[in-house]
């Protein structure tokens, strides 16, 4: 699938998608202000059994990557286009601990519904994965919920997990340091408009950049996707969570939502930061 001129494309998804100002000059949370009290006493009604699965994988070998290599959230101060952070203010200014856009602002915040989409599962292969360079598309997340049940409809306030089964794949053949900047399943750009229209909290997947890769224009480009979720939309980004336990048992019980708490470290200044994300089912 191959996109028109990205230019071209990246401004009219600005235009379509964007969430600046829609809580305030001063608002710190994005998206997330989908995620209210009623929202989060509902997902806490959701658990029935008691188990917790941990969704984080440690630091991985990739050189030169530290921290980056491990389950993260990448935060409203994570910005890609342009240079501009969510509010339109300077990713220098983000990086150096904004008072709008650091991660720490997110610590409290991210509890709520969790929903997993197991793509991998609904559309791939034997093994349940998705081939390296797959992307990922609306329709395959409506798909995935047909055939997943009622319990995989996402609402607004929901923290979408979608997972494409390339983590099962690296842990066969190696390392992460083979996947960082090579071809993996992922989002497709065209799903903001769902992720907007959904009023999705946040979004995170199993692996180590979230959208496809390459990307699906003719030109290259880095990361478009994360270029208008992060600074326009405000959408916080979840990338190499380990999805594949938890989905294990939804498969089993054929119940895909579950209490989420994934509270990113309360650190000042950076953009990302690692996460333990733990579902309660």
């Amino acid at each position: 699938m191959n996109l028109g001129p990205v230019e071209e494309e990246l401004a009219k998804a600005r235009a379509a998608y964007r969430n600046r100002g829609r809580w305030g000059e001063d608002d710190v949370l994005g998206t997330l202000n989908f995620v209210d009290d009623a929202i989060r006493a509902h997902a806490a009604s959701l658990i029935r059994r008691g188990r917790a699965f941990s969704l984080a994988q440690g630091p991985r070998g990739i050189e030169g990557s530290g921290p980056r290599a491990a389950t993260r959230w990448r935060g409203l101060g994570h910005g890609d286009d342009n240079e501009l952070a969510e509010h339109g203010g300077s990713r220098t200014t983000a990086d150096d601990g904004g008072s709008v856009t650091g991660i720490g602002h997110l610590a409290g915040a991210c509890t709520g519904r969790g929903v997993l989409l197991d793509v991998g599962r609904a559309v791939g292969d034997a093994r349940g994965e998705l081939p390296d360079g797959f992307p990922i598309l609306e329709e395959h997340l409506r798909d995935t919920v047909e055939a997943q049940g009622a319990t995989s409809s996402v609402r607004r306030g929901d923290i979408v997990l979608v997972r494409t089964g390339q983590l099962g794949r690296v842990r066969r053949l190696g390392a992460w340091d083979r996947y960082a900047s090579g071809a993996a399943p992922g989002l497709s750009f065209t799903t903001l408009g769902w992720l907007h229209r959904t009023e999705t909290a946040a979004v995170a997947t199993d692996t180590y950049g979230l959208e496809v890769r390459p990307c699906e224009f003719t030109e290259p480009v880095v990361s478009p996707l994360h270029r208008i979720a992060v600074p326009h939309m405000g959408l916080p980004l979840g990338e190499m969570w380990d999805l594949e336990t938890l989905a294990e048992d939804c498969a089993a019980d054929g119940v895909y939502e579950f209490l989420l708490v994934a509270a990113p470290l309360p650190v000042t200044g950076p953009a990302g930061a690692p996460v333990n994300p733990i579902a309660v089912k």
